[in-house]
């Protein structure tokens, strides 16, 4: 299968104040650290989830930002954007993160493996820290999230490690195909995959999923 690379691992570098935040702080400053880190069920070893109300737990324990898409970012606001300015834990080049299927398993280095579960919303905490007043909505409608991994296999990784896709699900749909467009025939075709025992959805989308079919009538 394809091949790609972790560019830069990053965890929290100091919690940041966030007064309008629900806990009042946030980790979403993430720097690159050095040398081969510890992967737990909850992250990167070191790393803070400093409200688990919108994101975190260990169905989102990892966020990954392609390079491709922040290359596009760079571009758009015309500023650098150095890995973890958009509070991902791995910039990663040479693989598709929001074009990454619900489901589909990479093996990163030796030893460590994620799973791909959802699609990164983006919230006010990132506009205010980013600096760009419109940044929920360009964000959005650009449709370039990244991705929340699940970690199916403990271990350590470093910048430069390789990243192979063990595991491409049937069902085909994207985390950004589900940001984007949250149908009733995808949602269903999500929940038939699960069925079927080819993927494992996140937990807390189940009462999204359930009102997407009820507005529909399913």
């Amino acid at each position: 299968m394809n091949t790609a690379s972790v560019l830069a691992v990053c965890r929290v570098q100091q919690l940041l104040p966030d007064p309008l935040g629900s806990v009042g702080v946030t980790a979403i400053d993430k720097r690159p650290i050095e040398g081969p880190v510890k992967v737990h069920k909850l992250g990167i070893h070191g790393d803070v989830q400093a409200s688990r109300l919108h994101h975190g737990g260990e169905d989102q324990a990892i966020y990954a930002y392609s390079q491709e898409d922040a290359d596009y970012w760079s571009g758009e606001l015309q500023r650098d954007l150095p890995a973890g300015i958009f509070g991902e834990n791995l910039r990663v080049s040479g693989i598709e993160t929001t074009g990454a299927v619900i489901g589909e398993r990479w093996k990163v280095g030796l030893d460590v493996e994620l799973e791909v579960t959802s699609p990164r919303t983006p919230c006010a905490t990132f506009q205010r820290v980013l600096g760009e007043p419109t940044w929920v909505k360009r964000f959005s409608e650009a449709g370039r999230v990244g991705t929340y991994l699940r970690v199916v296999k403990t271990g350590s990784i470093s910048a430069g490690d390789h990243v192979h896709r063990t595991f491409i699900p049937k069902h085909g749909i994207t985390v950004g195909q589900w940001f984007s467009d949250p149908t009733p025939e995808l949602v269903q075709t999500l929940l038939d995959a699960e069925a079927d025992g080819e993927i494992r959805l996140q937990e807390d989308y189940r009462p999204e999923f359930e009102k997407v079919l009820r507005r529909s009538g399913l």
